[in-house]
């Protein structure tokens, strides 16, 4: 690709449906952990390129647990983008996120079971540091691209991702309340993780669409629910996009730029050469 996308988004197949979009491309990328999400769709926007990823493909058609997270990470990091929004819903588990309010949450609870969490092992094992998980500076920019749009948005939170694809029960919901949980999904974890371990700097905007189920004089999340709130914060997130490509992407000091350089603990010498083939992407600047 001869110029390198400013910027990467995660979310709904509707977020790149923007006016201003041009020059749209269509990458069909096959990854050494199988097929991201859905072709990586890059276009230009305000001047600048950007690359769009449906997490759960066009027409949504994949349950939180059937989406291939390592492949959606690594097709975006194949194309060159560096830094990663994540458009996701969300329940609320305080009374101040409203529903139609925007969250950037600054901390995360991985509450699922059956996905894959890292793109190392087989050879390779490599500890990343994630105390935390969202990159400040991102997340910083994210919020004032926010702000200006005139939404509602809240700095801050922790995110419990569950397995999915039900909602909580109410016992679940208020177990997460006095566990300090501020919102509650079912696609951050493990993509925060793996976007870490890419040496991407990721950051959320999280919609909060309902109150779950563990609030007494609201009615229980609901689909519809969802999908409404999603579509009347569709424009002001396509907005805050935009905004966010006029901030600058230096990453010069940001330690998630570097996250691989002092978490591989294998011996090179005892890497096997199938690992470093699969990994050669991540790794690459670091083993020869």
């Amino acid at each position: 690709m001869a110029e390198q996308p400013a910027l990467g988004v995660i979310g709904g197949s509707g977020l790149y449906q923007m006016a201003g979009l041009e020059d749209v491309e269509t990458y069909d990328i096959s990854t050494p952990f199988g097929r991201p999400s859905d072709p990586v769709m890059v276009g230009r926007l305000a001047g600048r390129r950007i690359a769009f990823l449906a997490r759960h493909g066009r027409g949504h058609r994949l349950a939180p647990s059937e989406v291939n997270y390592r492949a959606n990470l690594y097709a975006l990091k194949q194309v060159g983008v560096e830094r990663v929004i994540s458009v996701s819903a969300c329940g609320s588990l305080r009374e101040d996120y409203a529903p139609g309010h925007i969250v950037i949450p600054d901390q995360v609870y991985d509450n699922t079971k059956n996905r894959a969490r890292s793109f190392f092992g087989e050879g390779l094992v490599v500890h990343v540091g994630t105390a935390e998980p969202f990159c400040p500076t991102l997340s910083d920019q994210l919020l004032a691209a926010v702000q200006a749009t005139g939404a509602t948005v809240h700095r801050g939170g922790a995110f419990i991702t569950i397995e999915g694809p039900r909602f909580s029960t109410k016992a679940e919901s208020n177990t997460f309340r006095k566990w300090g949980m501020s919102l509650v999904g079912m696609t951050t974890s493990p993509e925060v993780f793996l976007a870490r371990e890419a040496e991407l700097c990721y950051a959320c905007m999280a919609h909060v669409t309902d109150y779950d189920v563990w609030h007494v004089s609201q009615e229980a999340v609901t689909v519809e629910m969802v999908v409404r709130i999603l579509n009347q914060n569709t424009a002001i997130a396509q907005q805050a996009i935009a905004n966010l490509l006029t901030a600058p992407a230096d990453r010069a000091h940001c330690p998630c730029a570097s996250a691989l350089e002092a978490a591989m603990i294998t011996d090179p010498a005892h890497l096997p050469a199938a690992a470093k083939d699969r990994l050669q992407l991540f790794i690459g600047k670091y083993v020869r």
